[in-house]
């Protein structure tokens, strides 16, 4: 009578003992630190660890570079004494108080800012300077023979052969109106650019180009 009774506790006490252990290993690695070590770290795609290098712009190939006869203001800020306004002289060169001589022509405003800023702060701390072209007269194109008033014209703007020619009062009547031709210098080397009047008053596929500073018009 005894027999089914003990059976049957030994039966609980084994199924009892069984289910504890998986029990607490289930707690034990709920409850036990992560290890994180292999894991990578988190990154962020708007995070800058490096900060950007400066941005250094340059002169633009066609920025306009000072010349021989035209006048620029030059301020020193807060010094009246050293502020001028100075013509560039035939050898291209200013002279300005403390920095004596100092070349302009071929420079741009900005280039000859910093080197007169460079040679200023050997005598004046931290010195800001502007530069500003007041006027321009080195932009010349000649116009040379048959036209009725030849010699040097100032180009402050965009112009044509055939204004510049307009410019130096028209054509004499002797003037070969098909053999004009544009001498352009090109570092060491001179380029012919032919002209012909008749087919550009014609209206015809000749192009009434545009001169650049330095162009000589020549009317034989």
């Amino acid at each position: 009578m005894t027999v089914r009774p003990l059976a049957r506790i030994l039966a609980c006490s084994i199924a009892t003992a069984c289910a504890l252990p998986l029990s607490s290993a289930t707690a034990a690695a709920q409850s036990a630190p992560r290890d994180t070590s292999s894991q990578e770290p988190v990154r962020h795609d708007n995070a800058t660890d490096v900060a950007p290098a400066p941005v250094v712009i340059a002169p633009k190939a066609d920025a306009f570079r000072i010349g021989p006869e035209d006048v620029l203001d030059v301020q020193v800020w807060k010094n009246a004494e050293l502020s001028r306004v100075v013509p560039v002289r035939p050898d291209g060169m200013i002279s300005l108080p403390l920095v004596n001589d100092i070349r302009a022509a071929g420079l741009t405003p900005v280039e000859l800012r910093q080197q007169i800023t460079q040679r200023l702060s050997e005598f004046v701390p931290s010195p800001e300077v502007s530069v500003i072209v007041r006027e321009v007269h080195s932009v010349k194109v000649a116009v040379l023979g048959a036209v009725r008033m030849p010699g040097h014209y100032e180009v402050n703007s965009t112009a044509t052969v055939l204004e510049l020619i307009a410019r130096a009062q028209g054509l004499t009547e002797f003037a070969d109106r098909g053999r004009i031709v544009v001498l352009r210098q090109n570092g060491t080397v001179t380029k012919r650019i032919p002209f012909n009047y008749r087919k550009v008053a014609e209206d015809s596929e000749q192009d009434n180009f545009i001169v650049q500073p330095g162009d000589i018009i020549v009317v034989p």
